[in-house]
C-alpha cells in the first residue's frame, strides 16, 4: 500500500512521546494537525458527512487506546490513516449500505482502462461522480486511486475476495468514465461553482 499522501505531515518523536505519556496537550496537537485528513479519508469512502464526523472522532478514540503501539516503523500518517479506513470501512458493513451482489464478475480492465476518466481532472466533477457510485464500489476505487491499496490488501480490508475488488474496480470505473460524461453531470458541478 501507498505510503504517500497528500496530508503527509511529520510530527516529532517528542510530540508522539509526550502523547504516549498521556499529556493532552499533545494529544490536541496530534488531533488539531490530523483532523482534515483523516475526515477526508473517511468522508471519501462513506459519503456522508455526519458519518464522517463519527469516524474521525471513533479514529482519534483509536489513536488514543493505541498510541503506544505506535513504533514509528512506518510514517505516522500510513499508520494514522490505516486506522481511519478501518473504521470507515467497518460503519459501511454495519450501515448495510456495501453491496457484496452476486452478480457475475466484470471483465479485468485493461492497463488503459484502469486510469481514471481524463474528465476526472476536474477534481469536483470527480467527486460527484464518486458520490453516485454504491458504497462498496466507492471504497473500491479510493482505495485502488488514492490510497494505493493493491486487490489483496482491498480484498482483506473489506473481507471480501481480490475477485471482487478487481470486479468493482472495473465496474466502477466504467461507470464513472459514463457519469463523467453526462453533459447535465458537469452542467451541475458548473452551476454549483458559480453559486459557491
Amino acid at each position: 500500500m501507498s505510503q504517500s499522501s497528500a496530508f503527509a505531515i511529520n510530527l516529532s518523536d517528542t510530540l508522539v512521546k509526550r502523547a504516549r505519556d498521556g499529556h493532552a496537550d499533545a494529544f490536541e496537537q496530534i488531533y488539531r494537525r490530523f483532523e482534515r485528513p483523516v475526515y477526508t479519508v473517511a468522508l471519501r469512502l462513506l459519503a456522508d458527512r455526519e458519518e464522517a464526523q463519527d469516524a474521525l472522532h471513533d479514529t482519534m478514540l483509536r489513536l488514543f487506546e493505541r498510541i503506544g503501539s505506535f513504533r514509528g516503523e512506518s510514517p505516522f500518517w500510513a499508520w494514522l490513516r490505516q486506522i481511519a479506513i478501518n473504521e470507515a470501512l467497518m460503519r459501511l458493513r454495519r450501515r448495510g449500505t456495501v453491496n457484496y451482489s452476486d452478480e457475475p464478475p466484470e471483465p479485468e480492465l485493461g492497463a488503459d482502462e484502469q486510469l481514471l476518466p481524463p474528465a476526472a481532472t476536474d477534481h469536483a466533477l470527480l467527486l460527484r461522480a464518486m458520490d453516485r457510485l454504491p458504497a462498496a464500489t466507492r471504497s473500491v476505487i479510493w482505495l485502488y486511486h488514492v490510497e494505493g491499496y493493491t486487490h489483496d490488501e482491498i480484498a482483506r480490508a473489506m473481507e471480501r475476495s481480490p475477485s471482487f475488488s478487481k470486479s468493482q474496480l472495473a465496474r466502477g470505473t466504467r461507470r464513472l468514465r459514463a457519469l463523467m460524461q453526462e453533459p447535465d453531470h458537469a452542467a451541475s458541478v458548473e452551476e454549483e461553482r458559480r453559486h459557491a
